[in-house]
C-alpha cells in the first residue's frame, strides 16, 4: 500500500448534479490509509457505474484551518461538490470511538435535505473490531439526517485488514450488491470487479 495517493485532491472543479463518484476524507492527515481505503471502495463503484466516472478525492485535511468557515470558497466548493455527487464515499478513521471531529464539522455545514439525492457510502478504518459499530451507529445515521440514501450497512476495515483489503472489499460488496444496485439504477453487478 502508498500512503500517499496520486488521485488529485484539490481544487475540485464544480461539477453536474448526479454524475460523479465522490470520495471524502475524513482523517485530519493527508494522505491517510483512510483516504487510501476510501478511493479503493469508489474506484470499485466507479466501475460499475453506466458511463465513465473519474472519481474525485475531497481530503479534508486540506481543508483543516478553514473547514469552520463555511463562506471559505474552498470549503463551499468542497461541500458543492459532495452535495452534487451521485455516490459519496465517506470515509472516517476512528477517533474517540467516534468519527473525527472534521468530518462532523464538515458535515454540520449542510443544511436539511443537504445530501438528498446522494448515494452515501459509509467507511470507517479502525485500529480494533471493538469499534466495528461505529459506522452503524455514529456515521451511517448522520449521512441519512442530510437526506442521502445509506443502502449498505457501514464497510468497516480494521488495520489488519488493510493488508487484504481486496479480500475484504469482495466479501462486503458481495454481501451488498444487489442494495447497492437497488440505490443506483443501471449498475452493473458489483460482485466480482476485483480481476
Amino acid at each position: 500500500m502508498n500512503d500517499s495517493s496520486t488521485r488529485p485532491a484539490a481544487p475540485w472543479p464544480d461539477h453536474s448534479p448526479n454524475t460523479d463518484v465522490v470520495t471524502l476524507v475524513g482523517n485530519p492527515r493527508q494522505g491517510s490509509r483512510t483516504r487510501w481505503v476510501a478511493e479503493r471502495v469508489a474506484d470499485r463503484l466507479a466501475e460499475v457505474l453506466p458511463g465513465r466516472h473519474e472519481p474525485l478525492t475531497v481530503e479534508l485535511a486540506d481543508l483543516a484551518a478553514r473547514v469552520h468557515q463555511p463562506a471559505e470558497p474552498d470549503v463551499a466548493a468542497a461541500r458543492r461538490v459532495v452535495a452534487n455527487a451521485r455516490v459519496a464515499v465517506v470515509a472516517t478513521p476512528v477517533y474517540k470511538a467516534s468519527y473525527t471531529g472534521l468530518l462532523k464539522t464538515f458535515l454540520d455545514g449542510y443544511g436539511p435535505e443537504g445530501l438528498a439525492d446522494v448515494v452515501a457510502v459509509p467507511v470507517v478504518v479502525t485500529g480494533t473490531p471493538a469499534h466495528a459499530l461505529v459506522g452503524e451507529v455514529h456515521l451511517r445515521p448522520l449521512l441519512a439526517e442530510l437526506g442521502a440514501t445509506v443502502p449498505a450497512r457501514a464497510l468497516v476495515v480494521t488495520e489488519a485488514e488493510i493488508s487484504r483489503l481486496d479480500e475484504v472489499l469482495q466479501v462486503w460488496f458481495g454481501r451488498w450488491d444487489d442494495a447497492l444496485r437497488a440505490a443506483l439504477p443501471g449498475v452493473r453487478a458489483v460482485e466480482g470487479v476485483l480481476p
